[in-house]
C-alpha cells in the first residue's frame, strides 16, 4: 500500500532548492499541503529573495498539489508556523532543513562565522520547532526531522562552527524524543550526502552530480509517516544507502579503590582498558550510560575487588548466563550485621516516627520502659547478604546488579527483634522465575542497589530471582526474609513462570476500607532513611536523580514499606512489636519525599490488608499488601472496637445523631474538625472525628484521613467524667487527664457539642 500524506500539513525549511526542494515536491506528490520556506539567501547566508520559494510554490501547484510560499528567516520560527496554520489550519510535520555554510580553518573562525551558522542551524530548528510543539501536543501527532551532517558526527577540518551546530542538532533531537513520545510526536535526525549548494563546494563535480537529493527524501518521508515509529534515531543516507548509527562504548576500567585516592598512575595503568573495544557496549540512554557507573559506585562502597572493568548491561544479562539447575538452591556466603539501639533509633526515625507522639517514645528512647525495635527493622540485617556481590558470583547466574530493580518483601518474625547484638544472615537462592516480558527474580534479603525503573520495564525480558534469607541470634532463628527481584533482559531462558515458593501477594476485599492513615513524609526522609544502609545516590543526588529521569531524588521503597506496616502496628496492635508477624507488598511506584503516604486497611481475623497511595496524586505506591498479626487475649482492646465496649460510644453515637438533625447549625456555631483519641489501660482503644467546618457536618470512626484542628485525648472513664460535668475539663488538662493537641482554644466550644449528654 502508497504512503500518503492526506491531510497532513508539511513545513520544510530551507525548500527553494536542494534536499529542501526535493521533500517539498515529494511531499505534496503524496497529498500533503506543504509550506515552502526559503529566505533566498547564497550558500553563505547573503542576501534575500522571494524566487526560489515561489518557483517551488508553482511547481507543485502546476502538478495539481497544495503549497504556500514562507520567504522569513527561520529565526522568526512563530512566523513560519503561522503561516501553516493561517494557510491550511494545522501543523504536523516539520523538515528543519535551512542551513548555511562559513567554513574557516578554527584559528581563523571569527565571532560572526561562529553565530551565524549556530543561529540558522542550531537555534534556527529550535525556534520552529518550538512554535509547532504545542499545536502537535495538542493533536497527538507531530513528526520533526532534524538535519545533522558527517562533519558534526565525525568532525571536520575547516568546520568548527558547522560540526557544533549539526552535533547539537542531534542533541536536541534526542530530548525531543523523549519528551514528545507520550504525545505520538517523534523527533529523529539525518545526516544526508546529497548534491546541494552546500556540498557543491566541498565535493568534486562527478560525485555531487551522483548523490542526487532525490536519493535522501524517500527516508525522510517514512520517518515522518503515522505508520512509522522511529523515534530519536540517527540516520546518514544517500545514494540510495541508508544506515543507522549508535554509540559504541569499551568496557572501561576502574581506576579506584574505597578509602583510597584516585590517581593519574591508576589511568595511566588502566588505559589499556579504558581503551579497548573488545566486547563493546552500546548504550541507548542517560541511563544505560550510567550503569557502569553505578556497578563501580556498588563494587568500590562495598570493597569489592575492582581491578576488572564493570561488565555491560546487555552482556551481563544474556539469556545465555541463567542455568536455574545450577543457581537455585545455592547458597550465598554469611553475612554478620552489629548493631545498638542507635541503629534501631535511626531506622524508626527514618521511617516517620516522631516524638511528637507519645506512642512512638517507645521506639526512640532506649530509656524507655518498653524500648523496643521496630518489626520491619528485620529487613536491614539481610542486606548485608546481598551487599558484598555474592550474588553476581553465584553458578548459574550472570547477572548486572545495576540491572537488579526491588519488585516484592516479605518479612516473617520468629521472636521480637533484640535492640542490640550481632546478626548472623544466610541466603539462598529460592528459585529462578522466566517471566519473559517482565520477569522477576525472588530473592530473600534485601537488594544490593536500586537503579532505576525503565519506563517499558514490561516490554523488556527479564527473570525473577526468589532469594530467602534466615537471620539468626546464636543458633536462634529470628526473621525470614524474601525479596522478589527483577533482573531486567536476563528472561526468555525458557524456565518456569511461577513458583510455590514465593510468598504470594494478596488483593484487599472489595468494600471501602476499614481505617485509613495519612502521615506526612518529610523533604529529608530520604536522606535520614539512608543513613540505616541504603546508599544509593537515587534517594539523595539530585543530579544523579534527574539522570534517572526524577524530577529529585526518590523515597527507598522499604521506607514506605515502614510507614505502612508501622500504621498497621499503631491501627490493630497498641504499637505492641510481639503482636507483628508478618508483612508482604509488592513495589509499584516511587514516592518523592515530602509527600503523604495514605494507607488503607482492611482487618480480616489476624490480616489486615493494605494499600498505600500518595495521598496528593492518588497514585498506589504499595499493592497486594497484607500484614499478619498474633492474635491475644488483648485483640479485643485494639481497633477496631466492638459496640458497647466502651461507654464513651454511647455519647459518639448521640453526637452522631445529633450532627444528622442539625448539623448544618452546628457548623455554623462552631467551624472546626475535632478529633478524638480514647484510652484505655493507657492505649489507644478508640478515634473518633467531629468534622464541624465541612459541608453540614459528619462524624468519622476510626482514622481520619484529613486534618484535624484540635485533637483531645482522655480515657473512657475520663472523657465520661468530663461529659457528666463530675470533671470540670480545665482541671482534667492541667492534671494531665485530657490531652490536646492543635489549637487549643477550641476545647471551649465543647460545651456546643457535649452539653446536654449528661442525662445519657
Amino acid at each position: 500500500m502508497s504512503l500518503t500524506f492526506d491531510r497532513r500539513v508539511v513545513l520544510v525549511t530551507g525548500a527553494g532548492g536542494g534536499l529542501g526542494k526535493e521533500y517539498a515536491l515529494a511531499f505534496a506528490e503524496r497529498g500533503a499541503s506543504v509550506v515552502v520556506n526559503d529566505l533566498g539567501a547564497d550558500s553563505k547566508g547573503g542576501g534575500k529573495s522571494s524566487a526560489a520559494a515561489d518557483k517551488v510554490v508553482d511547481e507543485i501547484k502546476a502538478k495539481g498539489g497544495k503549497a504556500v510560499a514562507n520567504y522569513d528567516s527561520v529565526e522568526d520560527g512563530e512566523k513560519l508556523v503561522q503561516a501553516a496554520l493561517d494557510a491550511f489550519g494545522r501543523i504536523d510535520i516539520v523538515v528543519n532543513n535551512a542551513g548555511i555554510l562559513r567554513d574557516r580553518s578554527f584559528i581563523r573562525t571569527s565571532d560572526l562565522d561562529w553565530d551565524l551558522i549556530h543561529r540558522v542551524h542550531l537555534r534556527g530548528s529550535f525556534l520552529v520547532t518550538r512554535a509547532a510543539w504545542n499545536h502537535m501536543k495538542k493533536q497527538k501527532f507531530g513528526r520533526i526531522i532534524m538535519t545533522a551532517s558527517a562533519a558534526g558526527i565525525y568532525g571536520n577540518f575547516g568546520q568548527a562552527n558547522y560540526s557544533a551546530a549539526k552535533l547539537g542538532l542531534l542533541g536536541l533531537s534526542n530530548t525531543l524524543a523523549i519528551e514528545g513520545r507520550k504525545y505520538n510526536i517523534h523527533c529523529n535526525t539525518i545526516a544526508p550526502v546529497a548534491g546541494s549548494r552546500l556540498t557543491e563546494t566541498v565535493m568534486p563535480p562527478d560525485l555531487v552530480a551522483a548523490l542526487k537529493p532525490e536519493y535522501v527524501a524517500p527516508m525522510v518521508l517514512w520517518l515522518c509517516h503515522e505508520q512509522c515509529q522511529e523515534n530519536g534515531g540517527l540516520f546518514e543516507v544517500g545514494a540510495g544507502w541508508i544506515g543507522k548509527l549508535r554509540w559504541e562504548r569499551t568496557q572501561g576500567g576502574i581506576t579506584r579503590q574505597r578509602n583510597q585516592p584516585m590517581t593519574p598512575e591508576a589511568v595511566r595503568d588502566q588505559w589499556d582498558k579504558v581503551c579497548d573495544f573488545t566486547d563493546a557496549t552500546k548504550p541507548t540512554s542517560v541511563q544505560e550510560s550510567l550503569q557502569s557507573i553505578v556497578s563501580v559506585l556498588s563494587k568500590v562502597e562495598s570493597g569489592q575487588d575492582v581491578d576488572a572493568g564493570p561488565t555491560s548491561a546487555p552482556a551481563a544479562s544474556s539469556t545465555s548466563g541463567i542455568n536455574p539447575t545450577a543457581a537455585v538452591g545455592q547458597k550465598l556466603p554469611p553475612t554478620t550485621f552489629s548493631f545498638s539501639h542507635t541503629q534501631c533509633i535511626l531506622y524508626a526515625l527514618g521511617v516517620g516516627m516522631s516524638t511528637k507522639d507519645p506512642d512512638h517514645l517507645r521506639f526512640l528512647y532506649e530509656g524507655h520502659p518498653d524500648f523496643g525495635c521496630l518489626p520491619t527493622f528485620g529487613v536491614i540485617p539481610s542486606q548485608a547478604a546481598m551487599m558484598d556481590g555474592g550474588l553476581s558470583s553465584l553458578p548459574g547466574l550472570k547477572i548486572d546488579l545495576t540491572q537488579v530493580l526491588h519488585g516484592e518483601q516479605y518479612l516473617e518474625l520468629y521472636k521480637s527483634l533484640p535492640t542490640s547484638g550481632q546478626l548472623t544472615s544466610e541466603a539462598t537462592i529460592a528459585d529462578i522465575l522466566d517471566k519473559g516480558s517482565g520477569a522477576v527474580i525472588l530473592l530473600e534479603g534485601e537488594r544490593v542497589l536500586t537503579v532505576f525503573h525503565p519506563p517499558d520495564c514490561t516490554a523488556v525480558k527479564s527473570l525473577s530471582l526468589p532469594l530467602s534469607v534466615n537471620t539468626y541470634s546464636g543458633d536462634e532463628l529470628l526473621c525470614f526474609n524474601q525479596f522478589s527481584v527483577f533482573v531486567v533482559g536476563a528472561g526468555g531462558f525458557g524456565g518456569k513462570r511461577t513458583s510455590e515458593k514465593a510468598k504470594p501477594l494478596v488483593p484487599p476485599p472489595q468494600r471501602a476500607p476499614d481505617v485509613v492513615l495519612v502521615d506526612s513524609t518529610t523533604n529529608d526522609q530520604a536522606a535520614l532513611y539512608r543513613l540505616s544502609g541504603d546508599w544509593n545516590p537515587l534517594h539523595i543526588d539530585p543530579s544523579f536523580a534527574a539522570m534517572g529521569g526524577f524530577q529529585a531524588p526518590i523515597l527507598h521503597g522499604l521506607c514506605s514499606f515502614g510507614f505502612a506496616a508501622r500504621h498497621v502496628l499503631k491501627q490493630f496492635a497498641g504499637n505492641d512489636p510481639g503482636r507483628f508477624k508478618a508483612i508482604k507488598v509488592r513495589f509499584v511506584k516511587p514516592v518523592m519525599p515530602g509527600q503523604s503516604l495514605q494507607t488503607e486497611m482492611w482487618k480480616e481475623g489476624s490480616r489486615v490488608h493494605i494499600q498505600c497511595k500518595v495521598k496528593e496524586t492518588g497514585a498506589v505506591v504499595l499493592s497486594g499488601a497484607y500484614v499478619d498479626l498474633h492474635e491475644t487475649a488483648e485483640t479485643s482492646q485494639c481497633l477496631p472496637q466492638a459496640e458497647g465496649d466502651l461507654q464513651s460510644e454511647l455519647v459518639f453515637a448521640e453526637i452522631g445523631r445529633r450532627i444528622q438533625d442539625s448539623g448544618g447549625e452546628l457548623v455554623k456555631k462552631v467551624n472546626a474538625v475535632f478529633g478524638w483519641e480514647i484510652t484505655k489501660d493507657g492505649k489507644n482503644v478508640a478515634e473518633w472525628t467531629i468534622d464541624l467546618k465541612n459541608g453540614s457536618g459528619a462524624l468519622h470512626r476510626g482514622a481520619y484521613g484529613g486534618k484535624t484542628d484540635v485533637t483531645f485525648t482522655a480515657s473512657d472513664e475520663d472523657f465520661m467524667e468530663v461529659v457528666q460535668g463530675k470533671l470540670n475539663p480545665q482541671k482534667a488538662f492541667f492534671s494531665g487527664k485530657l490531652k490536646i493537641r492543635g489549637n487549643v482554644m477550641l476545647g471551649q466550644k465543647l460545651e456546643v457539642i457535649l452539653k446536654d449528654h449528661a442525662r445519657l
